[in-house]
């Protein structure tokens, strides 16, 4: 675990209070309860999901699939369903592991505002934890281009497996998306379906590259910033502005950053600490040493 001591900031005699750890920092920040907290991939690495640019990124080997071209050819979307569906069984056979488990604890004690995930695998639900914003959406489920209906992906797979009894593709690998790396020959040969209803193209409910994530989404991760004590960043680099964003709205209102993450983020200039560290020991030990929230401060 690598920690960077923070200095309190001068105490109103004059004198220097005494370095404290970003850990107690932390700590410090969640024992007042209301805070947000913002994860990325790096909090479902333990989970057995990739991320992007950490250790176990992939982004290198397999680029990620632009709305542009999903929706440009035939050829894309069946190459893309084809990753999807042997992909997916990966993502919906994912458990939540102990940052998960330790995050839906903290917002049990009422100690947090609200969650706001980059993440599309529903870990933090399925962990417990019931004020989820979905960012990026989910994989989950599906959305239909043509007449906006959503299905459940249980019942695409079911569908796709139907619809393509003897296809067999060779997993090399899975990429952060959730998707697996197949040999093109056999993507070719996937058939896809269409939206049952109106014959649409059917995509996955996520924000892919090249998407806007929607307005009222935005603002509502705006709104639960501005009302919280504290913004918590567990397990992002904040490369993108999607996540970014919320970091710089919550510095421009005075409310306190910190971070947790493997490596350095792009949030840590406006982090009052950051913590280079595992995200499943570290946010269990940090669950652990917290009481439930002061009544003041109850969401």
């Amino acid at each position: 675990m690598v920690t960077h001591p923070v200095r309190a900031v001068d105490s109103p005699g004059g004198e220097p209070e005494a370095t404290v750890s970003p850990f107690e920092v932390i700590g410090g920040l969640f024992a007042g309860g209301g805070v947000a907290v913002l994860s990325g991939a790096g909090l479902s690495t333990e989970s057995g999901i990739p991320d992007y640019r950490g250790a176990t990124g992939r982004l290198r080997r397999a680029e990620p699939m632009t709305y542009q071209t999903f929706t440009g050819t035939a050829a894309a979307r069946r190459r893309y369903w084809a990753r999807s569906h042997l992909g997916w069984r990966y993502v919906a056979g994912a458990l939540p592991n102990e940052g998960h488990r330790a995050v839906a604890e903290l917002e049990h004690r009422g100690l947090l505002t609200g969650i706001i995930t980059q993440n599309v695998d529903g870990l933090h639900q399925a962990a417990g934890a019931r004020r989820v914003i979905e960012l990026h959406g989910s994989l989950g489920r599906v959305f239909c281009l043509g007449c906006g209906e959503r299905t459940s992906r249980e019942h695409l797979d079911a569908r796709l497996r139907a619809a393509n009894p003897d296809w067999e593709g060779r997993v090399a690998g899975i990429t952060p998306d959730g998707d697996a790396i197949v040999d093109d020959a056999a993507a070719a040969t996937f058939r896809v379906v269409d939206c049952e209803s109106c014959g649409g193209l059917l995509k996955p409910d996520v924000i892919f590259f090249g998407e806007n994530v929607p307005g009222p989404r935005v603002e509502d991760c705006y709104r639960l910033v501005e009302r919280s004590a504290g913004l918590a960043v567990f397990g992002s680099s904040l490369t993108v502005m999607s996540g970014y964003r919320f970091v710089r709205h919550a510095a421009r209102h005075g409310i306190p950053v910190v971070i947790i993450n493997h490596g350095a983020t792009r949030g840590d200039v406006h982090a009052a600490a950051t913590l280079d560290a595992p995200l499943g020991v570290t946010l269990t030990a940090l669950a652990a040493g917290l009481p439930p929230a002061p009544a003041h401060s109850q969401a």
